[in-house]
């Protein structure tokens, strides 16, 4: 049912944010339209950390959450992030501001009131660096239970999908070559482009099979590369990637409903599709690991315990068993820049240095013009060390 609008109270601080307010229930479709200015409206319950850098990157006025940025489930990390940003976050305002407000209509935030004209859309919390801190304090006294139920989904995908983690079976052919080279798989994840910057060189010499999982493949456009693998349920690349030559392997469901293949039979491009229980990424890993790459780099994926929890779904599981079915082929994007990294000390430096000058000499002198040369510097030499020995004494 809408929300009825009341009338505003009195006292309105003069400072606080306005601007259009643009509404999505999903922060990712959102964030392909949000523009700075905007009042971004979501409804996100234990905001991520890559959503919210999603939406700093748009730069928002403010953030209105009708759900809450902070259930208590676990220490989640995407309020933290908008507040040090500088966005007010105004949290648990409730579904019906969903319904009340219209794409674009013009909104006001002030103290824990969201405004449409002189009437009240919603009311919430207002978010302040004391308030996230209490409660992500409290968020981490409940860990164990997230635990226990991490560790109960984990069972339920190893029972569901244990002939393709330990045998392979379901794993679809391919046409991209994969045996006896690297994989690098990009998810618009963690610190995904740094990422991608830093493994320029490695891509450079080694030309591993670049996998893109859903808008990962748009980061790898945008890096200036080309993606030979598409992996994903097709709802956040672009149509522009989709139709750039690389191979399309859609995402299904266990029972074979792949919403996203009809989009991209839609395009014109054929595609595998690839049921299975898990993300997108794990399905992606399996096939890498499947089709005999022998190292899979690993960017902006899931490393750490809260990294696995802040992504809000219980098939986190699933990447969890991915990456002890994949084992040692599987290395995290920084341990690669870090190991590949060249380092090159002063000592050598300096010797390359005098081999080069060295070489120089030897070439010079090799010829009539050459002597030459080296006899007007040896000339000029003698002439300056001569004005610097009278200058010293």
């Amino acid at each position: 049912m809408p929300l009825r609008l009341r009338p505003r109270s009195h006292g309105a601080d003069p400072t606080a944010a306005h601007g259009p307010a643009r509404l999505d229930a999903r922060t990712k479709n959102l964030t392909k339209r949000l523009r700075p200015g905007d009042i971004a409206v979501i409804d996100h319950i234990d905001l991520d950390k890559v959503s919210a850098e999603a939406l700093v990157a748009c730069r928002p006025k403010a953030v209105v959450n009708a759900a809450q940025s902070i259930s208590g489930r676990y220490p989640n990390l995407g309020p933290e992030i908008l507040l040090a940003a500088g966005i007010p976050l105004l949290d648990a305002v409730g579904p019906q501001v969903m319904t009340a407000l219209k794409e674009g209509t013009e909104v006001r935030l002030q103290d824990h009131e969201l405004l449409a004209g002189s009437d009240v859309v919603a009311s919430g919390t207002l978010q302040t660096a004391d308030t996230v801190h209490s409660a992500m304090t409290e968020a981490r006294a409940g860990l164990a239970v997230q635990l226990e139920a991490f560790a109960a989904n984990t069972m339920e995908y190893l029972r569901n999908e244990r002939e393709l983690l330990l045998d392979g079976v379901g794993v679809p052919d391919i046409t991209t070559s994969l045996e006896g080279r690297h994989a690098l798989i990009v998810v618009r994840g963690y610190h995904y482009k740094e990422d991608l910057v830093t493994l320029r060189h490695y891509i450079r010499e080694y030309r591993p099979v670049l996998i893109g999982v859903d808008g990962g493949a748009d980061a790898i456009v945008e890096a200036g590369h080309r993606p030979d693998l598409i992996v994903g349920d097709m709802d956040s690349v672009s149509d522009r990637t989709l139709r750039g030559g690389a191979e399309i392997v859609v995402h299904a469901y266990r029972d074979g409903r792949a919403p996203g293949l009809q989009r991209v039979r839609d395009l014109g491009v054929e595609a595998v599709v690839f049921p299975a229980t898990g993300t997108s990424e794990d399905v992606a890993m399996l096939l890498a690991d499947d089709k005999g790459a022998t190292l899979i780099v690993a960017v902006g994926t899931h490393a750490t315990l809260v990294e696995f929890l802040d992504k809000g779904r219980s098939g986190m599981a699933s990447t969890f068993l991915t990456r002890l079915r994949v084992g040692g082929k599987l290395v995290d994007a920084k341990g690669v820049s870090r190991l590949y990294r060249t380092r090159i000390s002063n000592l050598w430096l300096v010797a390359l240095l005098l081999a080069a000058l060295l070489a120089l000499f030897v070439a010079l002198y090799a010829t009539p013009g050459g002597r030459g040369v080296l006899q007007l510097v040896g000339s000029r030499w003698s002439d300056l060390w001569s004005v610097l020995s009278g200058v010293l004494s």
